[in-house]
C-alpha cells in the first residue's frame, strides 16, 4: 500500500510538470480599425475683412454642419457645433478632413483652407480604446492671413 501511494504522488507531480501551465494573459493587440472624430478647431487669424469666417467641415462627400460656424479670431469649436462628423477607417484607407471657408447666404463647398488626413494604418498602432489626438496648424491667406488649430482624434476599437 504504501508503495501505491508513492507511486501515485509521483506521477501526480510527473502530470502536473508535463501539463503546459495556462496561457498568460495576453497583451492588448493592435486593432486593424478605428473611430475618427472631428474635436476641436481654434480660429486664430481668420481669412475674411470682416473679421469673421463661416466655416463648414467636409469629410467625403458631406458637409459639417447643414449651415456654418462663425468663427472669430480666439473662438473655439467643438464636434457639437459641426454636428460631429466622425468615420470608421482602417488598413490602407486615406480620409480627409477639409476645412472650408464658404459664403452665405448660399453655402455650398466653398474654399478649402486646408486639411487633415487621417491614415487607416495607424489603427493598427492603437489598442482598443486608445486615443490618439492628430493636431494640425492650417495657415495660409485667403482674401486676408488666417491660422486655425484643427484637431481629429482616432479611438481604436
Amino acid at each position: 500500500m504504501r508503495h501505491s501511494y508513492k507511486l501515485a504522488a509521483a506521477l501526480a507531480l510527473t502530470t502536473a510538470v508535463a501539463v503546459p501551465a495556462a496561457p498568460a494573459a495576453q497583451a492588448a493587440t493592435a486593432t486593424s480599425s478605428c473611430r475618427v472624430e472631428f474635436y476641436d478647431l481654434d480660429a486664430i487669424e481668420v481669412a475674411e475683412s470682416d473679421g469673421k469666417d463661416e466655416i463648414r467641415v467636409r469629410l467625403l462627400p458631406y458637409l459639417y454642419p447643414a449651415g456654418w460656424v462663425n468663427m472669430r479670431a480666439g473662438d473655439d469649436a467643438d464636434p457639437a457645433d459641426f454636428n460631429i462628423p466622425d468615420i470608421t477607417i482602417s488598413g490602407n484607407t486615406i480620409k480627409s478632413y477639409s476645412l472650408r471657408e464658404v459664403t452665405p447666404p448660399l453655402v455650398g463647398a466653398g474654399v478649402e483652407l486646408g486639411a487633415i488626413e487621417v491614415y487607416g494604418g495607424t489603427c493598427g498602432t492603437l489598442d482598443p480604446g486608445e486615443v490618439y489626438t492628430y493636431t494640425k496648424n492650417i495657415v495660409g491667406t485667403y482674401e486676408e492671413s488666417f491660422w486655425y488649430v484643427m484637431k481629429v482624434r482616432m479611438i481604436g476599437q
